[in-house]
């Protein structure tokens, strides 16, 4: 009898592309640990399930950040990515307008400075940690400044954020992480609130005093839904970008060609984005749940079955991506799912895109070369998101 993978042990954690392509040799639903969920492993049927609410609750979701172990509600986990409609769209629409292309655009030039400050420092350091010096500080700094938040107050947002990513991963011995979280929820909660009683004795032009004012169906939104707007844009601007910025510098270690063509060709750096994100995704599984019994593919899952869908293994998906475990910057087919599909679509997709770009605009035009400098990475640990948690490397000055 075949032994069932386990999606958050250490061996799949650190090496999940080896594992995801044996799962698809098996077939498109294939059931793994923990708890025995289904996991989506190829492209179409990944695509059905993320465009089919009727049939798949985004509910399932909170399986990842509300374990039992919490002892309170995290409220990640009542956010936009967790509901379902009507409530989903009633909520979405409020901050649709936020995420435009003009919105973000006025952003860029101090994005950009920014980034450059940080580039500049990392050059003459040469040995940097590269998440702590670029990767995580720049998606942080951008949502403070959409959130009206205090910079100054930076390094306790880093760590706010990757907490809340951790929580679904946390092993049942490591109480000592289950505190953190726990603290790290409380601490965050306290901070808003106090946050929000400012803005509204004093608005400003952010997007914590929009939503303040905002109604949505004709209600001013709940305290709860206020909280958990936070949570989301917070935990999901800074994270996920920073996992992407984070694989964007590995895959230029990995493949120092790349950085050599990029340095030639600056008008590639959007593909190369593109390839990063299939190749690597920040978000690696969605968790729906089944509303009625229903057929994935050839298997019968009964009402309430837990689905797991694998983004990584979907954007390697054979059928759809031919050479799919090889990064290749030329691939014309970029229709990866690595922002979901569907009305949960992530709203943060153009944001991500000119960090990620910006970042490498800013740094490849003055290094050579980009080596690791650690034989290991520690991964992040969880069922939907992935990336490196600390990335040592060596600028070698252009």
């Amino acid at each position: 009898m075949r032994t069932r993978l386990n999606c958050l042990s250490r061996e799949f954690i650190e090496n999940p592309h080896a594992h995801l392509a044996e799962l698809r040799r098996q077939g498109p639903l294939v059931q793994v640990d923990p708890g025995g969920m289904w996991a989506v492993t190829r492209y179409d049927e990944a695509q059905h399930v993320l465009k089919s609410p009727q049939l798949f609750s985004s509910t399932g979701m909170r399986l990842a950040f509300q374990p039992e172990w919490l002892g309170r509600t995290n409220p990640l986990a009542e956010s936009l990515p967790f509901v379902d409609p009507p409530q989903h769209g009633r909520l979405r629409t409020l901050i649709l307008r936020d995420f435009t292309s003009a919105a973000l655009k006025r952003l860029e030039p101090r994005i950009r400075a920014i980034t450059r400050e940080r580039v500049a420092r990392m050059l003459e350091q040469r040995t940097v940690d590269y998440m702590e010096a670029l990767a995580v500080p720049i998606p942080a700094t951008v949502i403070c400044w959409l959130l009206g938040l205090d910079t100054a107050l930076l390094k306790h947002f880093e760590r706010w954020a990757h907490d809340i990513a951790l929580i679904g991963g946390v092993h049942p011995e490591d109480t000592k992480q289950m505190e953190q979280c726990r603290r790290t929820l409380d601490e965050m909660e306290r901070y808003v609130e106090e946050a929000l009683d400012a803005r509204r004795k004093t608005p400003g032009d952010d997007l914590m005093s929009d939503l303040l004012q905002a109604s949505a169906g004709g209600q001013a939104l709940t305290p709860e839904e206020l909280m958990s707007f936070f949570f989301v844009l917070f935990t999901g601007g800074v994270e996920t970008t920073t996992y992407l910025l984070g694989q964007s510098a590995r895959m230029l270690c990995l493949h120092p060609e790349l950085l050599l063509r990029l340095r030639e060709t600056p008008a590639l750096i959007p593909r190369f984005v593109e390839e990063t994100l299939r190749y690597e995704p920040s978000v690696v599984g969605l968790l729906r749940t089944c509303l009625q019994d229903v057929k994935v593919a050839d298997t019968e899952l009964p009402k309430g079955s837990v689905v797991l869908v694998s983004l990584a293994s979907a954007a390697r998906d054979e059928k759809l991506f031919p050479e799919g475990d090889r990064f290749i910057l030329g691939r014309e087919n970029a229709q990866h799912l690595s922002f979901g599909h569907g009305i949960h679509y992530c709203l943060g997709v153009m944001l991500a895109r000119m960090e990620a770009s910006i970042a490498l605009e800013e740094l490849i035009p003055h290094v050579s070369r980009l080596e690791l400098r650690t034989e290991r990475i520690d991964w992040t640990t969880s069922l939907v998101v992935r990336g490196p948690r600390t990335l040592p490397v060596e600028l070698f000055p252009a």
